[in-house]
């Protein structure tokens, strides 16, 4: 009746791209570096998600090799996920993650972020967590090189 899916995306940021995290343009002089709008929270939602019912990832149904989805808005690829999820005959329970980033601080976009992931994934905005914390300027996300996000889904089989 129930599966757990786990998913964990890592992006380089670099000067000149647009900063896109869990759905929301955030302003900063750093982007993700990606294929799509390589919104690292929405990707491990996505791998979360699809690996939770043994559908592969992201990879595996958005190629970076694909140019549908040069610059693809990951509010997108979010839904097309949730809605393999639905057709399997599951919908979530909740999500819970965590992204790893030394700046910007996003503590004001998060209420933001989860209200965006909670309409497209069909929850209320108490099924979603976000959280996240630097790595005390340690490794590469430390020094601002990249960011990370891991996520957890909880699904039930409706």
């Amino acid at each position: 009746m129930f599966r757990i899916g786990q998913g964990i995306d890592f992006h380089q940021l670099v000067e000149g791209r647009e900063f896109w995290l869990g759905g929301i343009h955030i302003p900063h002089h750093k982007g993700a570096l990606g294929h799509s709008d390589a919104d690292v929270l929405l990707h491990a939602i996505c791998d979360a998600l699809l690996g939770a019912l043994g559908l592969g990832d992201i990879g595996l149904h958005f190629p970076d090799t694909d140019m549908a989805y040069k610059g693809a808005d990951s509010k997108i690829l979010l839904k097309k996920s949730y809605e393999l999820v639905q057709a399997k005959g599951y919908k979530l329970v909740n999500a819970d993650s965590t992204i790893l980033l030394q700046a910007p601080k996003i503590r004001k976009y998060v209420d933001e972020m989860r209200q965006v992931i909670a309409d497209i994934l069909e929850v209320a905005i108490d099924d979603i967590s976000i959280k996240a914390t630097t790595t005390e300027q340690l490794s590469f996300v430390g020094r601002e090189e990249g960011i990370v996000a891991t996520a957890n889904v909880l699904l039930q089989k409706v």
